[in-house]
């Protein structure tokens, strides 16, 4: 390969030529580039460059001199490397001052330089063209394409490029030239990849992370919507490099990430509802037991009041009675003998009447719902005496109908008690109970008494 400092960055083998312009100090006389005017012979003759220009050719190249410039060549290409004789440049002859007047005539006008034949180094033979050209048949000068012949000097690792009169050593894309040899660039290294970068042998590939997809320039990543594609069950959430799935409310997402899973709410609190709750995809429901709604607020269930709406079995001569959860039918008032019906809910037993003798009065009807299992103790119903006598005092009491002692009489004042729950009572069951009113007047000597026929419905369920 050519080395020298006026050729390119590429190693290029072939003639180079350098012309010099030489111009003797004190004539008007000059010669074309390469030449030099000799005074004796009047006339312009070779500079050999190859001797008066120091360090003609670097390196391994060898400097072969040439009418009107030279040749820097491999040493190496040539078997028998032949140097033309060119003749030596004489020294210039000055005008002998001491033998005349100290001048000379500048007026000399030689005629064109002399036709020289160029003298080219005769590689293997002889041959008419110059290095890096063979002869063709029509006496022109071709270019050998020493890549193609096989005849370059180019290390394994590099690559030929032929060039007019000669070639050049490269290297592949990808590598680069380091001590002679071509060595594989670690893109990767340098950043090529915005984010994975795998080297190969000349070149590089880059990928990208998960979530993220290649761009058409090979180098950068840019993030891939997964929503697009619908991955999640319900709703999705974009995110750089992944995404999120959220479920609607009811739901729960999954070990997966992606699906959905219906929420059992009923699993959380047995007190979610009143009475019952039912699960159902993505809710509840709250359910109450036969006789009752559900209410406004969704979880709390009401009696359904059967008396009201008129769903009910009773017949005309009946009176409809609602209690929480349902309701009965109750017949007309029939006095037991010897009592006389006084009016809708009282029978009365006349003292003029020897059969009662010992029996309460009035006997007093009266109904009343409880809810089962209600938190005691807890005031239920009122007890007082309606008519009042001047001396007299009254008692109250349970006369019957308490055996499991659920009630008892609390005595407010003089003439009045309250009757008072004091331990739960579960339903659905019906407790009648004779509340007694004794009056006692010691003025005229006077004991009597009136019952009120309490009947109490107690529901199934504490609402």
């Amino acid at each position: 390969m050519v080395n020298c400092s006026l050729c390119s960055s590429k190693r290029m083998l072939t003639a180079l030529v350098f012309i010099l312009l030489f111009i003797h100090p004190g004539h008007a006389q000059s010669c074309s580039e390469g030449f030099a005017y000799d005074r004796r012979a009047r006339q312009c003759i070779d500079v050999d460059e190859c001797r008066t220009t120091p360090d003609a050719c670097r390196g391994d190249m060898r400097c072969v001199n040439q009418n009107g410039g030279y040749l820097c060549i491999p040493r190496g290409l040539y078997n028998q490397p032949h140097r033309p004789e060119v003749p030596a440049l004489p020294e210039p002859v000055y005008p002998d001052t001491s033998a005349g007047t100290g001048s000379y005539s500048d007026t000399f006008q030689p005629g064109p330089p002399r036709s020289v034949e160029p003298s080219y180094p005769r590689v293997r033979g002889t041959a008419p063209c110059i290095l890096g050209y063979s002869l063709a048949e029509d006496g022109t000068c071709n270019d050998i394409d020493e890549c193609e012949t096989n005849s370059h000097h180019c290390n394994p690792t590099q690559v030929c490029l032929n060039t007019a009169g000669g070639y050049t050593c490269s290297c592949s894309e990808g590598y680069w030239l380091i001590g002679g040899q071509c060595q594989d660039i670690d893109e990767c290294r340098y950043g090529y990849c915005q984010q994975l970068c795998a080297n190969v042998a000349g070149s590089y590939s880059c990928s990208c992370n998960p979530g993220y997809e290649l761009n058409p320039d090979g180098r950068t990543c840019e993030d891939v919507d997964e929503c697009d594609e619908e991955p999640c069950s319900h709703g999705c959430f974009n995110t750089y490099g992944s995404f999120m799935c959220n479920c609607d409310e009811g739901f729960e997402l999954a070990a997966d990430g992606t699906t959905c899973m219906d929420l059992d709410e009923c699993s959380f609190s047995e007190f979610l509802c009143q009475n019952r709750c039912v699960n159902t995809p993505g809710s509840f429901t709250c359910v109450c037991p036969s006789g009752y709604y559900v209410y406004e607020d969704g979880r709390s269930c009401e009696d359904y009041n059967e008396c009201e709406t008129g769903n009910n079995s009773c017949s005309a001569e009946q009176v409809c009675f609602n209690f929480q959860g349902g309701f009965t039918c109750l017949d007309p008032l029939r006095c037991p003998p010897p009592y006389v019906e006084v009016s809708d809910n009282q029978c009365m037993c006349y003292t003029e009447n020897p059969q009662c003798r010992d029996k309460p009065f009035t006997i007093l009807y009266r109904h009343m719902d409880l809810s089962s299992g209600r938190v005691v103790p807890a005031d239920i119903f009122q007890m007082q005496a309606t008519t009042r006598y001047p001396g007299a005092f009254y008692i109250f009491q349970v006369k019957s109908g308490n055996d499991g002692r659920e009630f008892y009489m609390r005595q407010t004042s003089n003439v009045s008690a309250t009757l008072v729950l004091t331990r739960p009572v579960k339903g659905p069951k019906v407790v009648v109970l004779d509340l007694e009113m004794v009056t006692v007047n010691n003025v005229i000597n006077f004991r009597g008494s009136s019952i009120i026929r309490l009947t109490i419905y107690v529901s199934e369920h504490p609402f």
